[in-house]
This record gives structure tokens, sequence and C-alpha cells, in this order.
């Protein structure tokens, strides 16, 4: 996957609270910043703070008080009880207690409330997470501040808040039950939906496989800065990981019995430029091959060997390479990997995850356009490599399709094509979108997902799972297209249940 765009969801217009809340009730908001400041802005009384977007993280520099923050207006409902979450790290003090508050005002009166704290450790991401239920006010923005240290930088991510009252049909027909004879059928999460308990819970009752949005891909589980201190002592091959981002859906996951399919150990994307520079050091060379392939090797290994040691058990395949293959072409993608390694990498990345991973855990190649071609050919001269290194499990599709394109019939042929190699499948990422979202559309959908559900089915010997990239269409990386099971309310639409009926009709 792409690095995820960000996920903003507005039900209610962004103007101020008193505009809107008679006409459109506010149903949440989620944003990962990747798109931009969204609306955020430094509160400060003599505007030396500044707040910079950094990806997907967002840096507040310059503060002299520690009300000084980033602050959002938001168009709440008195009354109503919102869930909020926030992601934030410091790197200048052993530890810091850090809030999300609520600034409000009524007849131009301004008054403030603390709503959650969070101590928060040195070079260490903490989710304050809390709820609030607004009295009656003209305005509100919500901000996060520090508890003392008014001059310390830190950083945020992924802020959401969502009403509690969330639609939650505990009666729903269970889909990792009906389709318990053919393949798991599981999602992704990230870390914030982990947060949310009853969310989690519930789709936990549906899925019995998930995958983490990003919180297992290098940039996340690479430590850059420790193995830059690493490479002093135990030479340029050395590697350091971490997965603090991780653990909340492998903790989750592992106390509810639930698998992972782990997401992913080599991607020309989202993995850290200094992972391929002398010393870890953007500034400076390449590596030499020998330097890199020694590097891969103990990323790999520790990556394996340490969620295999913390989470036994808990993460049964992994997607080894992902995206390898250059669209509208049979080639290798070019790439730092490329570049550094040259166009044996991908063989060499299995190559290591075979020796270390444990006896049982299946190694996939992982792509995307796989039904079109020159790709599809590319895509298959690199699994008959792998095949004949004797170090592939199986292949995943990934599938962001758009209603009737590709038509199903190209799907068939390439998933035959792969099926014939006698490897394992699985859909790693599914969603299909819309170009707007009304009953005729959603017929559409739910007629497309129906017939994909029943060609998997056919293959049900070599299938291991399908699972949907997301949970509800409005935390989807393609929101504006509706291309999942639920909608924004938690609600089943009706690609839900065609999902349910193409079950039903194979086994009449």
């Amino acid at each position: 996957m792409k690095r995820f765009l960000a996920v903003i969801l507005l039900l209610a217009l962004m103007v101020p609270a008193f505009a809107m809340a008679e006409e459109m009730p506010f149903m949440g908001y989620y944003s990962d910043f990747t798109m931009g400041m969204d609306g955020w802005y430094p509160r400060s009384a003599d505007g030396n703070t500044v707040i910079n977007r950094l990806g997907y993280v967002v840096e507040i520099k310059g503060r002299t008080a520690a009300w000084n923050s980033p602050g959002r207006d938001f168009p709440l409902q008195p009354g109503v009880k919102y869930i909020f979450s926030v992601d934030v790290r410091q790197t200048n003090v052993p530890e810091a207690e850090f809030m999300v508050s609520v600034a409000h005002s009524r007849d131009g009166v301004e008054s403030y409330e603390n709503l959650a704290k969070a101590t928060v450790k040195k070079a260490n991401w903490v989710t304050i997470t809390g709820e609030y239920t607004p009295d009656q006010y003209d305005n509100y923005t919500l901000y996060v501040e520090t508890v003392g240290h008014g001059d310390l930088n830190f950083m945020m991510r992924d802020f959401i808040i969502e009403p509690e009252s969330m639609h939650y049909d505990e009666n729903l027909v269970i889909l990792k039950d009906i389709y318990a004879d053919y393949f798991d059928v599981g999602s992704c999460i990230n870390n914030s939906q982990v947060q949310n308990k009853k969310q989690i819970d519930f789709f936990a009752n549906q899925f019995n496989i998930f995958t983490h949005e990003n919180e297992l891909k290098p940039d996340s589980v690479l430590d850059v800065n420790a193995s830059r201190e690493l490479v002093k002592t135990e030479g340029e091959t050395a590697v350091a990981v971490r997965f603090n981002n991780a653990k909340p859906l492998l903790d989750y996951c592992q106390k509810n019995g639930i698998k992972v399919h782990g997401h992913v150990l080599v991607w020309h994307s989202q993995t850290p430029e200094a992972f391929f520079h002398e010393g870890y050091d953007v500034n400076k060379p390449y590596v030499t091959r020998e330097v890199m392939l020694g590097r891969m090797e103990n990323y790999i290994r520790k990556v394996l060997e340490g969620t295999e040691e913390k989470w036994p058990g808990v993460i049964v395949s992994w997607d080894v390479v992902n995206e390898a293959v250059a669209d509208g072409s049979t080639q290798l993608r070019t790439s730092n990997w490329t570049k550094v390694v040259g166009l044996d990498f991908v063989n060499r990345a299995f190559e290591y995850a075979r020796k270390y991973a444990k006896p049982g855990v299946k190694l996939y190649y992982n792509d995307y356009n796989t039904p079109q071609e020159p790709k599809l050919t590319g895509i298959c001269n690199l699994l008959d490599s792998l095949i004949a290194d004797g170090t592939i499990d199986g292949y995943g599709f990934q599938c962001h399709f758009s209603v009737n394109n590709p038509y199903v019939a190209t799907v068939r042929n390439a998933v035959e094509r792969i099926a014939s190699k006698g490897i394992r499948l699985r859909v790693s990422e599914l969603d299909v979108g819309m170009e707007a979202d009304t009953r005729q559309n959603q017929n559409k959908q739910a007629q497309y997902y129906k017939e994909l559900f029943q060609l998997f089915m056919e293959y049900a010997d070599q299938f291991e799972a399908v699972q949907v990239w997301g949970l509800t269409d409005d935390r989807s990386w393609r929101s504006e297209t509706f291309p999942l099971l639920f909608n924004k309310k938690m609600e089943p639409k009706p690609a839900f249940f065609a999902v349910v009926e193409a079950v039903k009709e194979k086994a009449e």
C-alpha cells in the first residue's frame, strides 16, 4: 500500500459550531495529517508558537507557556458523549504530563476544562484517551497542552473524536463463521481503532484475522536513532527495531485469540531513507550491497524473532516484499532496494525470511493492479523465481477496485493464472469504490463484492484469507468512494449482505 492519505471525517461542514448545530449533527473526525494541517493552528499569546507538519506527524515548537498548543475548532453538540484520542511524543525530558483540554465560550466569556491526562516518557509515543460531554456553549476548541514544561517541544498524530452513539448490531450474522469452511475473513486496523474497545470488540466478533494499517511497516519499526548509535559499536550492518506502535493490536489479538497477518518487511515506500546510508546518515553515501544485505537480514531477523518472542503464534503470515513490480511493466520498479542491493533483493528478502520465520508461518509476495498486463506477467515471472528458490508460500492480491473496474472476468484471469502455480493465495487488501453514495451505486457495489467472493470461494482450497482494507467507510484511505462493508455509523451496507448471500448461495 502507498502511504495512507489523510482520512478526514467531517460529517459536519467545517464552519463554527453555532452555525451548524441545528442543521447537521457532528458525527466525528479523524486526521493523520498527511494531506495538511486540516484546520489546526497554534494557540499562544506572543505568536512565537509554531506548528509544522512532518508527514503524518505535527510538530509544535517555540512554546513559552504550558497552554501553548495545537488547537482546532469542533462543532460539538451539547449533551452528546464524545470519545477522543491523540498520540503525543516528546524527546527532551525524562517524562512530562500532557493534557487534552477544551476552551469554550458563552456570550463572549471563555472558559476551560481539562479532559484527559497522560504521562509521556522521553521518545515514546503515548495515546491520550478520554471522553467529553459538552454543556451548552457557543463554540469549542480542543487542544493538546502540557502540565508545566511550557517550553517543551512535542509532536502529535492521529487525532480522533467521535460520538459514542455508534450503531453496533450484535445480532448481525458473523462473517468469520459463515466463511469458516472457505477462508479467514479479516480487515486492517490502526492503533486509534484498537483504543476504541467497543468498536474493536464488534469487529473482532466479525473477523478472525487483522493486519496493521501502518504499525508494522519499516518506518514504524526501524529505530533509526538507535541504529545510528549501534553501528558505532557493532558495525554498519547493525539494526535496531521497536514494536511500540504495533503492540496494542498484537496485545489485543494475543488476548482474544485472533490471528495477525504481518505487513510488511521489505518495501520501497514507508522505509526510512537513512536505512540505505552509511551510519544511518542521509548526508552520507549509500552503503555497499554487502552492507545493505546485512542490514536487510538483521532487520528481518529481528522483526520475525522479536514479534514471535513477544507474541508467540499471533502473526501467522507475512508480506515479505510489497509492490516490487513496476506498473505497466514486467520489470521491477526502480527503488533504493534495486539501487543499493540490485534486482535480486526480493529473492534475498525471501531467503532471509524463510531462514528466520517460525515453521508454519507463511510468507507472501504482495502487490496491486495484479489483473493488468504487462504487470501480471511481471508478477508471475517474479513468483516463478521465488518458487524455484523454495522460499515463498503464496501471493497476496491487493484488490483496490471500483464498481465494475476491473471486470470480475479480468480478476478471474489473474486468479487462475497465479493459482495454477500451486501456491497459497490471499486477498490482502480489498475495497470497492463508487462515485457517489447512492442506492443505485450501493447495489452495484454489493453485486461486485458478491461476485468477487464467489470467485474466491471457487479457489477456497488455496485461499488463506480475504481481508477488507478498513473497518468503516469514513476511516478508509479511499473514504470519498465509500468502499467498505460498513458505513460511518457502523451499519452494515448492502455490500455486507451481498457477501453473506454469496456464501449462502454456495451452500445451497
